[in-house]
Formats: C-alpha cells, structure tokens, sequence
C-alpha cells in the first residue's frame, strides 16, 4: 500500500524525469554522429548562460526595486514628522534616479539627444557613478574587468536596499484602497513602456528623418518636418519599393483584406453553425479544424508553396487529371448533341495553371492558402459566441412561428454582435498586415503583383534601406487601420450591447 502512495504521489515527476530523459537521448543520437566541427564547448554555453541570466536578474531586480518603491508609498506611513521628511527626501531621491534611468536610456537609443549641456551631465550621473566605481573596484582588486560591472551594479542595488530598509524602519503599515492595483499593474505598464510605446516613439521620430543606408541608417540622419514632408511625398508619388505604386498596392491590399475577411467570415460562420448542432464526434471535428490554425504559419506557408508549383504540386496534379477526364468524356459523347460540346469547353478551359508565373493566379494561390489557415480561428470565436446564446430565444421564436432565416438573422446575428466586431476587427487588422504569407509563397511576385502594403514596406526597409521612408509607410498603415477601426465601431455599433 505505501508502495502505491508512493507511486501515486510521484508518478507525475517520474514521468517527467522519463521524458526529459528520452529528448536528451534522442537529440543525442541524433546530433553527435554529426558533431564534427561543431565549437560549442561547455565554457562556451556557461558564458551564454551567465549572459542571459545577468539580462534576467537585472530586469527582475529592476521590477522588484520599483515593486518595493511603490508599495512603500501605498502601504507605509511614517511613525512622525521627522520620519516623514526623511521618507519622503529618499522617495524624491529615488523618483529622480529611477527618471533620470529611462531618460539616459532614451539618450542613449537615439529617441531623445541631450547634447553636452547641464541637463546630459545631470542625466548621466547614475551611469558616471558606476562607472568611477567600477573603475574603483578594478584599481583596487576587488573586481576584475570582467566582474567589474556586475560587483558595481550589485553594490548599487544594495545601496538603494538600505534607503529601502531606512523607510521600512521609519513607518508603520496602512492600508490603502487602490495600492494593490498600482502594484499589479505596474510590471505590466513598464513592460507596454519599453516594448510598445518606446518603439512607437521612435518609429514616428525616425520618420522625420533622411535615414538611409547612405546615412549609416541613424547615425549620420538628420531630423526635421521638411524630411517628413519628403518621405510622405514620396510615398504617395513615387515608387514603394522597387517599380510599383502606393496606390496600385494600396487597392489590391484591399481587395486582399475584402476577400479573405469574407471568406473567414463565411466559412467561420458555416462551421460553428454545424459544430454547434448535437453530432456525433463532435470533439474529433472540433480538433481537425483548428489544425491549419495550429499549424505554425511558416510551416504551412513553405508547405502550400510547393503544392503550387507547376510540375509537381497537388493542385495542378489535380487539375491535370480532371483536364484528362474532361476530354476523355467529351470524346466519348461527342455525338451527344450540347453535352459533348459542353464537356469540350470545360477541357480547354479547366487545366493545369501557371501559379507562380501569372499575375492573377499568383494572386489567387495566396488568396487560396491564407483563407485556409484563417477560417479555423473566426470558427473557434464564433461558435464560442454560439454557445453562450440561450436556446430560450429560439424556443420563443418558433412558437412564434419564425422560420430559420428569421431566427438566424433577429436572434443569432445580434447577440453575436459583441463578438463579432472584435474579431472582424482583429481579422482586418491581421489580414490586412499578412506579411508571412505573400512573402513565403511569392515573394510578392511576378513584378511585385501580389505584393500587399506590408510586404512592399518591408522591401522599401531591407532591400532598398529606404530607412525613414519606411518608418513614414508605417504610419500611414496605422492610421490607415485606426481610421477604419474608428469608422467600423460606430457604424456598426460593436460597442453597444446585444440587447440595445
């Protein structure tokens, strides 16, 4: 009996420990009778290890420091006059410091320039500290160079630790109706600082500038609204990437979002409606659908690449064989007066097809592969929405005496509203910014005719370097995408409930 508890008890660590232990043998065996030459050594994988994990602790030690700085103000009181005052002096000090960070690290990632005046020297004395210390540290043999940095760091989050521990010691808890709130979101507003709005910044700076290869990208750009002017003229007037135009691009970046979002829509709603009927088998059914949207896309999109190839790929395999059968039949029944004619046009005019070559059928082959993968995700929201409807309706309806149609289009349609509206937003936004697959499948081939507005911006980046140029495309994608955003919520009222 302890036999089997003990069993029990560990059989889900057991079977990990299996599991870990099969992949290493397997990637083993796999890998080493082919590790010649290979120059990972174990010193090397410690290095890269102590690299990533100084990056770790240093940002983990970063939010724990700014966590203990907000919690001290949400949830410390000073015990007297003099404690508050000294409290709040080491706040301010640490305010400042924690200011001064983010405004050096914008100096220093070209944002903002400071020049050489009093307010660069004031903004760069946290990072001179460290350094004379780190220096300090070398000079007196407690560090080498290359611990120098890390020892000076560490003594620099001791040093705010103990004005940390002078607070905690001054003050007493209290509580504090919104502190945990502040305390939950912060990690998450730094992280939308430094990975979303930063970038966004930058990218509209770097739009009102001359940036090129020719510049050395930002080094040698030079900055202002005559750049700007430049780079929207050009966009609207000249060529986007190599010979096409904005808005010959633009149009059939339209039709490319039109198409797909249709189809999405259509089929996703087909599906969930069928799904959502009693079935047998349903789970199974349910798996097999959302496996073009499991499927990673650069998987897919290499996959359906060759199944578009002229000679061997399975859809002109397809065609070829129903062209065979085609004239076959209409030989056969040639004397048949209309049908052998019949089956004579549609041999000549269903066959194999040149998909990489012509423009249309390009077109249509990544038309094609992007409704495939996209169908699944619109079937998942909207038969999540179909779930969440009360058969009550419906039962009301039929007495009623509401037939089908009635029932789909005053029940099942309004109080989908609510969902569908941000997933047809999501799939617009999404489509309409579909890089992977016009760049896997045809490279925005033949002569840039499938080329949508993301992909000719990513050839205007890094194949012609048009560096500004391209932060300037960008923003006219967004506002592009903002503007129908705006426009679609109020039309379609989404943001209204079911029932108004």
């Amino acid at each position: 009996m302890e036999k089997e508890n003990f069993l029990q008890k560990n059989l889900p660590a057991i079977l990990w420990i299996a599991v870990l232990a099969s992949i290493y043998f397997v990637i083993s065996s796999l890998i080493i009778p082919f590790a010649d030459g290979i120059t990972l050594t174990s010193k090397i994988v410690v290095e890269r290890l102590q690299e990533i994990g100084g990056f770790l602790f240093a940002i983990l030690g970063g939010l724990a420091i700014i966590e203990i700085y907000f919690y001290q103000i949400f949830f410390r009181q000073p015990v007297n006059q003099t404690a508050n005052i000294i409290t709040r002096i080491i706040q301010v000090v640490l305010g400042l410091l924690t200011l001064t960070v983010v405004i050096y690290f914008f100096d220093l990632t070209d944002l903002i320039k400071l020049g050489d005046g009093a307010v660069s020297k004031f903004v760069n004395m946290p990072v001179d500290f460290l350094t004379s210390m780190q220096k300090s540290l070398i000079s007196a043999k407690i560090a080498t160079k290359s611990s120098g940095k890390m020892i000076a760091g560490i003594i620099a989050a001791l040093g705010i630790l103990a004005l940390y521990a002078v607070v905690q010691f001054t003050s007493k808890s209290k509580t504090s109706r919104v502190g945990l709130a502040y305390l939950l979101i912060m990690p998450a507003f730094i992280g939308v600082l430094f990975l979303i709005i930063y970038p966004f910044l930058f990218e509209i700076k770097l739009a009102f500038s001359n940036a090129s290869l020719g510049t050395q990208a930002t080094k040698n750009a030079q900055y202002g609204l005559i750049y700007g002017w430049e780079n929207l003229k050009a966009l609207f007037t000249g060529s986007v990437a190599k010979d096409a135009k904005f808005f010959e691009v633009f149009w059939r970046t339209i039709l490319w979002t039109g198409i797909n979002v249709t189809f999405h829509l259509l089929g996703g709603m087909g599906l969930a409606i069928l799904l959502n009927r009693p079935l047998r088998f349903k789970g199974l059914y349910r798996t097999l659908l959302v496996i073009p949207w499991a499927i990673p896309t650069t998987i897919a999109a290499m996959a359906l690449r060759n199944e578009f190839d002229s000679r061997y790929g399975l859809f002109n395999i397809l065609l070829g064989n129903l062209n065979s059968w085609l004239t076959t039949v209409s030989q056969n029944t040639v004397n048949i007066v209309g049908i052998g004619n019949g089956f004579a046009w549609l041999a000549a005019t269903i066959g194999p097809v040149s998909w990489k070559q012509d423009p249309f059928w390009a077109f249509v082959s990544v038309l094609i592969a992007n409704i495939w993968l996209g169908i699944p995700f619109m079937s998942v929201i909207i038969l999540g929405g179909l779930q969440s409807i009360s058969q009550e309706y419906y039962e009301a309806a039929e007495i009623d005496g509401a037939n089908r149609w009635q029932q789909f289009y005053n029940i099942t349609l309004p109080l989908l509203r609510p969902v569908l509206t941000p997933a047809i937003i999501l799939g617009v936004v999404w489509t309409f910014n579909k890089f992977d697959i016009i760049y896997l499948i045809t490279q925005g081939g033949p002569q840039e005719k499938t080329d949508i507005l993301v992909s000719s911006m990513y050839k205007a980046a890094f194949q012609f370097y048009r560096y500004g140029f391209t932060a300037m495309f960008a923003l006219v994608i967004f506002a592009i995408l903002f503007v129908f955003t705006l426009i679609y919520l109020r039309a379609s009222g989404g943001l209204k409930s079911a029932t108004e």
